[in-house]
């Protein structure tokens, strides 16, 4: 199991007007998290991509279970529990301070800049053995 913690602070633009946040600012956290995770294993987004891979989001879901609102700091906590192959799943739980807000998870697949499905680069999958022997 892969598995990453990331912080962020609630800004004002990502509430609504009950002072909720609005749930599609959720879906930038997530990417927060994912990304973060990456680059914490030696492998951020930038170097993927230069290298001709990309890994466009296939499937979203996220379950909200109790509201964040302005400055809170959530923690997103970003897990790969599964051997990654070209397509591969994150889950993601979402805490402020130790009371659990939402869950959810995205599915992603290596593509090419055409779109075509590739096998994962060696660096990812040399950084995901360490994890899935």
């Amino acid at each position: 199991m892969l598995a990453h913690r990331s912080q962020i602070e609630v800004r004002y633009a990502e509430t609504d007007m009950m002072g909720v946040v609005y749930h599609g600012s959720y879906l930038p956290w997530l990417e927060v998290a994912r990304t973060a995770m990456l680059a914490a294993e030696g492998l951020p987004y930038r170097r993927l991509e230069a290298a001709g891979y990309f890994l466009p989001v296939i499937e979203v879901n996220l379950r909200y279970q109790r509201p964040a609102r302005y400055a809170d700091v959530i923690t997103i906590e970003a897990v790969i529990r599964e051997k990654p192959g070209v397509r591969f799943r994150i889950d993601y739980q979402l805490f402020r301070h130790d009371e659990l807000i939402a869950t959810g998870h995205t599915v992603h697949v290596f593509i090419d800049k055409a779109g075509r499905p590739l096998r994962p680069p060696e660096t990812f999958v040399a950084i995901t053995e360490k994890y899935f022997p």
